[in-house]
């Protein structure tokens, strides 16, 4: 029996590598149905046959665009692939993908370059170029000729190229040239570097160019407001939850100090940043004492974006008295609540009990052209009729189905759940 247990899997090891040894892009690559290598080891009734691998099992099935990674998930689970599986696989192969440089284009690109060329004259043949390879053959081109040097135009013009069409291997490369010439550099081309780092996911990389920018004995190349917003939004977007905002908010929080203690002055941008971390990591008042700070502390006054997140981050809290001091506030001043303020004053309102301000927050909102979603929809038809207010609740829904503001589909979602949960409050209207 030992014996036989040792064949099948020799013989199994002996399909496997001739399956990891086949080139993928074969028209007719083999498929392996029905089998795991995995359940025969495990498999304490050896004496069944059903687990062997048969010639029978192993088919010709014309796959030209079959990778190797889809087939390893079809070989060890019968599930089909995941979303998340499917991109980053694809992610991976468009990564392994190099594209060919096109020589035409490329000789004739360098047909318009004359013999003794400068920086400005190598700028304005990179800059009128569609092929992001081109430039970047023309970059390594001329950094091989005897008489040239690149400058700061170059190196941006070819980092802008190359980022813009997402290359960030080549754009890395043109980086360390850059980082390599101490003489080399300004504030615009190193907020280039820092801006398409963050681009695409690099916040390690864009911090050490911060860094090397704060220790520049150049006080031309020094960071700058547009250094520092350009690292807020960066770390602002990658949160995803309370907690993950929470800790990069101390990153922006010791960016922020640094930018203070360096006599750089917060504008309007910078500030609206600050208040929007502190309310996505739930430190609301945090967020109320930047904002009373703005006009007292700061010459930046706040804007309707600072009213917005507020509100937002108040409503989240059910600190309703709050936040429609500072709506009304708000309006006072002449801004309209966005949508997101308005959905979160009436979700929060109807929440906490106060459902008659909440339809009027609601109408007020309809009247200035601002989009109820359905949840809010939902949330105060709920509440009416948690209260018994059934046909307050069902006369709420017809008058919005009747003008208009909901179309059918929503209507009859919102009139089945209320169906659902409060049997039926159609009363015989259609």
């Amino acid at each position: 029996m030992n014996l036989l247990l040792r064949i099948r899997i020799q013989f199994l090891r002996n399909s496997i590598n001739q399956l990891c040894n086949s080139i993928p892009s074969n028209p007719y690559f083999v498929c392996l149905r029905r089998f795991s290598f995995h359940s025969l080891l495990l498999n304490t009734d050896h004496g069944n046959f059903s687990h062997i691998l048969r010639l029978s099992q192993i088919q010709n099935y014309p796959a030209p665009v079959l990778s190797f990674t889809k087939f390893c998930l079809n070989f060890y689970s019968n599930r089909a692939p995941s979303r998340s599986f499917r991109r980053r696989a694809s992610k991976r192969l468009k990564s392994r993908i190099k594209p060919k440089l096109n020589e035409a284009q490329f000789q004739q690109a360098i047909s318009q370059i004359p013999p003794r060329f400068n920086s400005e004259e190598l700028y304005n043949v990179i800059s009128v170029q569609g092929d992001p390879l081109v430039c970047f053959e023309l970059f390594n081109w001329a950094s091989q000729q005897s008489r040239f040097r690149h400058d700061v135009s170059t190196y941006e013009i070819t980092i802008k190229k190359l980022g813009e069409a997402k290359m960030y291997e080549e754009m890395d490369n043109v980086v360390n040239q850059v980082l390599a010439v101490p003489s080399i550099g300004s504030e615009t081309l190193y907020n280039t570097m820092i801006y398409f780092f963050t681009e695409a996911r690099k916040l390690t990389r864009a911090i050490n160019i911060f860094k090397h920018m704060q220790n520049n004995r150049n006080l031309n190349c020094r960071p700058s407001i547009r250094t520092y917003n350009l690292l807020f939004t960066a770390f602002l977007s990658r949160g995803r939850n309370a907690y993950i905002n929470h800790m990069y908010m101390e990153t922006i929080r010791c960016l922020f100090r640094q930018m203070v203690n360096d006599g750089i002055e917060p504008d309007i941008f910078t500030l609206n940043c600050m208040i929007k971390g502190y309310v996505l990591s739930l430190h609301v008042n945090d967020a109320l004492r930047v904002f009373h700070q703005m006009g007292v502390v700061y010459s930046s006054l706040p804007n309707s974006f600072s009213y917005d997140y507020l509100i937002h981050g108040l409503c989240a809290q059910a600190r309703t008295d709050n936040a429609r001091e500072l709506c009304n506030e708000m309006k006072e001043k002449g801004f309209v609540p966005s949508s997101i303020s308005y959905n979160s004053i009436v979700n929060a309102m109807a929440l906490n009990g106060e459902v008659e301000e909440a339809v009027n927050y609601l109408w007020e909102m309809i009247g200035n052209r601002r989009s109820p979603d359905f949840i809010t929809y939902k949330t105060v038809l709920d509440e009416l009729c948690r209260q018994g207010r059934v046909g307050e609740a069902t006369s709420l829904l017809r008058e919005v189905q009747e003008k208009e503001l909901v179309d059918g589909h929503t209507y009859r979602k919102l009139l089945y759940v209320l169906e659902d949960d409060y049997g039926n409050v159609n009363g015989g209207w259609p």
